[in-house]
């Protein structure tokens, strides 16, 4: 496919629910029996996490290959087949004929019989798009988090994590903290009591700069942002859906709920450049669950500012930390063994789909990821906004007006009380 073939959103929903179907024909169906060992891999997505995420898949299990991987852009599989190649020459199988780009290029990847497994880590706003295509192709999915970036992508997320559980489809999301043996021995001992009663918490993600990529001479507006993805709100979702989410799920997991009322603020005060696009560089939200608790989020990106990335959890008889520490009446610090949760979580994928009971983590993190959509939303417009109107009646869908390289003017900085809720 050309880098500037002419697709709109509308060509591009459609064709990848035709493409999914036609990979799901009988024949293509039951490529992966419950108890099969046989794990064939399809990423989509080839930058640094995408090859970061298919190595931590190798490293997990034995039995299991990559054999296809699909980009927007050649350069992109070129470097991610390379490393791949020096770290597992023996396991990578990847053809020439199974190197896909362009805007399709996930439903060739999914379109292939061979492949039973997706690793999906293109940009957020391209992943609603892809689990969605994956699932109606029949294959199992790793995606990363965030899983969108709006409120339409999550109800896509869901409604194609449902079709995965009716399937028989293992769903699972790169919140790795659900997998960290650390995190997972601190929720049980909230669970006993051992905090008392939740009645607050606070979570962080504030450290300095990140990767920019800069524009270069013949770069369209399309290629650019999807090169420079973390600064556009439609292929980011900003910092506060693509970084923070971690914190804000371990929040949900802790207290078990998910809020009722968000309120948030936010700016860019540093990173003001054009090449740091729309987002900004710092919020700060307040997420009111059912049962009255409150949680306060922070996130930013800036340099030369301290740095701090962790969540607390108040209770009546003491406070935890996620990373492994309870003070208070009963104290206790987390000194076990740890597992590379990066590689933990495709263990547990891999183990769910070998056993035939595949793990779904599909409604989880898009509720998450929700979270965070409506603490931007709220910071944005400057409005406060409950989930249920979010969820239900928000129509605020950031996808391009037509997927191909070529102009794609994007939404201003925006203005807290001037830019509109939708």
């Amino acid at each position: 496919m050309s880098l500037s073939k002419n697709i709109t959103r509308r060509d591009f929903i459609k064709t990848t629910a035709a493409a999914s179907l036609a990979a799901a024909i009988p024949g293509n169906l039951g490529l992966f029996a419950a108890g099969s060992d046989a794990l064939r891999i399809g990423v989509i997505g080839c930058g640094g996490r995408g090859t970061g995420a298919a190595i931590n898949c190798l490293e997990a299990a034995e039995g299991i290959e990559i054999v296809a991987l699909g980009d927007l852009v050649p350069d992109r599989i070129e470097s991610s087949y390379r490393k791949l190649m020096e770290k597992f020459p023996d396991r990578v199988r990847v053809p020439a004929g199974n190197r896909f780009t362009g805007f399709d290029n996930h439903l060739k990847v999914c379109a292939l019989p061979e492949v039973n497994l997706i690793v999906t880590a293109a940009p957020p706003g391209f992943r609603p798009i892809h689990l969605k295509a994956a699932v109606e192709a029949g294959k199992h999915v790793f995606m990363e988090k965030p899983v969108a970036v709006d409120p339409a992508g999550v109800r896509t997320v869901i409604a194609s994590s449902e079709a995965a559980a009716a399937k028989g489809l293992a769903v699972v999301a790169g919140t790795q903290r659900r997998h960290q043996k650390s995190y997972l021995e601190l929720m049980r001992r909230i669970r006993d009591g051992q905090i008392g009663e939740i009645v607050g918490a606070q979570c962080y993600w504030n450290q300095g700069d990140l990767w920019v990529k800069l524009p270069e001479p013949g770069m369209s507006e399309m290629e650019w942002q999807c090169r420079n993805w973390l600064y556009f709100t439609w292929t980011s979702g900003d910092h506060i859906v693509e970084q923070h989410v971690h914190n804000i799920d371990v929040v949900n997991w802790a207290i078990g709920a998910l809020p009722k009322n968000i309120v948030g603020m936010g700016g860019r005060e540093v990173r003001k450049a054009p090449e740091y696009g729309n987002i900004y560089d710092h919020f700060a939200v307040e997420f009111e669950y059912p049962n009255g608790v409150r949680a306060a989020s922070y996130c930013r990106q800036t340099e030369g500012c301290a740095d701090r990335v962790e969540e607390r959890i108040i209770g009546t008889k003491g406070t935890a930390f996620g990373y492994g520490e309870i003070k208070g009446e009963k104290p206790w610090t987390f000194e076990g063994p740890e597992p590379d949760p990066y590689v933990q979580e495709h263990a547990d994928l891999v183990a769910s789909i070998r056993a035939g009971t595949p793990l779904n983590e599909g409604r989880r993190i898009a509720e998450s990821t929700m979270c965070a959509i409506i603490g931007r939303m709220s910071a944005y417009t400057g409005r406060a906004i409950s989930w249920d109107w979010a969820m239900n009646a928000s129509k605020l869908d950031l996808s391009p007006a037509r997927y191909e390289f070529g102009p794609n003017p994007v939404d201003p900085v925006a203005v807290p009380g001037k830019t509109p809720l939708i």
